[in-house]
């Protein structure tokens, strides 16, 4: 049973501290396991892969890369509907990402001095797709669509076979649809070893983003460094501020919404409304028997979920920034009189027409959001994650002159006297 709980101070850190415990250290011996996946990977490339995929997937691809002509054969197995519904996600999130985009910069000053920025894409980027027990095609779309905006120059995605061998064609055709460069077939901690670190026919990339599960996620966390990564993702999560002016109906279709996910998923409402909560959890258990993935959302709203009835709407917005949720829905009858003082949130969900589904699918803002309150201090998956930036300065000779006490002075204070040098060289000359 949901717990339902008056939102004291203690309360509401104890729900925090609750859903900080779901994200626990990763186990000795899955740290081993992936260590070795990837030294295996590291010297023996293809053949390594294989191997891992034969082992791990129940199946031996003879060639790791899909062929165009894959991609498109996905495309007319899917229902027609369905790809007209991708096309439709991916003009939404296109635009929204195109507004991201920062231009390169030259700052002439009138002494001639001269500074300025170069912004240009990632050489590379690896985006892994899921595809064991449920596959998410809109991933793909948030994955690849920013790195294009980005001007990645190449693509590659890695997504596992089945059982059959087969990738799941929506995925495939979400890949196509998206404009992927190049798709292997290799799933877990030996995609992303082979990513990272490059093989006979898989290249190297200088990032790797996109969800995966505990191997996958200990492998990026292991190859960091080697290649950059977008974040470690933990187990889902919604909060939802609702006030006297929300449909019980909705809130409970909104916190399942999230807590179908996985049993470690974490949905949550707080409402000063003691009658608002008590309907929604009534609602909660209605509709619940009629959704296929029942068990877990049981589980998940058992363990993880909580309705909190607190004392005003001010109380309920301290919560969600000592929260920091990765998805917070405003159901109330201003939701635009609290966006400026929401402050930790990866992505928030105005009144009561922006269900959480919304976002995850068509409206436009990215998925990839941070979760386990890390909404603190990081940002959604963007266009910014796909760019490198390079400064770059010039100075005429007699703006160095002017300029060279000073920096000779910070220099010698921090007894760099080769610093100092290079420059009293040039004054001298």
């Amino acid at each position: 049973m949901i717990k339902v709980v008056q939102g004291d101070r203690q309360t509401c850190q104890s729900f925090v501290e609750d859903l900080k415990s779901r994200v626990g250290q990763t186990s000795p011996e899955i740290e081993q396991s992936v260590r070795e996946i990837i030294e295996a990977v590291r010297t023996g490339g293809d053949r390594a892969v294989k191997e891992f995929s034969k082992k791990f997937d129940g199946w031996t691809p003879e060639s790791l890369e899909l062929s165009r002509g894959e991609l498109e054969a996905a495309v007319e197995e899917c229902d027609p509907q369905f790809i007209a519904s991708l096309r439709k996600a991916t003009e939404n999130i296109r635009a929204f990402h195109q507004r991201q985009k920062q231009q390169s910069r030259i700052d002439p000053l009138p002494n001639g001095v001269i500074t300025g920025q170069r912004v240009r894409g990632l050489h590379r980027v690896g985006v892994y797709v899921p595809g064991g027990t449920a596959g998410y095609p809109s991933s793909v779309l948030m994955n690849v669509i920013p790195a294009q905006v980005a001007q990645v120059g190449e693509i590659v995605m890695a997504t596992p076979p089945g059982r059959t061998g087969r990738p799941d064609p929506n995925i495939l055709a979400a890949a196509y649809v998206a404009g992927v460069d190049r798709v292997f077939l290799m799933g877990g901690a030996q995609a992303v070893a082979a990513l990272a670190l490059g093989t006979e026919s898989v290249p190297q990339v200088d990032k790797i983003v996109g969800p995966g599960n505990i191997f996958v996620a200990t492998a990026k966390k292991q190859l960091y460094g080697v290649v950059d990564i977008d974040m470690i993702a933990g187990p889902s999560e919604i909060l939802i501020v609702a006030d006297e002016s929300a449909s019980p109906k909705f809130l409970a279709a909104d916190l399942m919404s999230q807590a179908e996910h996985d049993r470690m998923a974490s949905a949550i409402l707080i409402t000063p409304s003691r009658e608002l909560a008590g309907q929604t959890v009534e609602e909660l258990y209605r509709q619940m028997e009629y959704l296929s993935r029942k068990d877990i959302i049981q589980e998940s709203l058992d363990r993880f979920g909580g309705v909190i009835v607190c004392e005003s709407m001010e109380e309920a917005v301290d919560f969600a920034n000592e929260l920091a949720p990765e998805h917070l829905e405003i159901c109330v009858d201003n939701p635009f009189s609290y966006i400026g003082r929401l402050d930790n949130a990866g992505s928030v969900f105005l009144g009561h027409y922006s269900p959480e589904p919304l976002g995850d699918y068509f409206a436009g803002p990215n998925h990839v959001l941070p979760t386990g309150g890390t909404a603190r201090f990081f940002s959604p998956l963007s266009v910014d994650d796909f760019i490198k930036k390079s400064s770059f300065i010039y100075y005429p000779k007699e703006e160095l002159q002017k300029a060279a006490p000073d920096i000779i002075r910070l220099a010698q204070t921090e007894e760099l006297t080769a610093h100092a040098n290079s420059i009293q060289v040039r004054v001298e000359d």
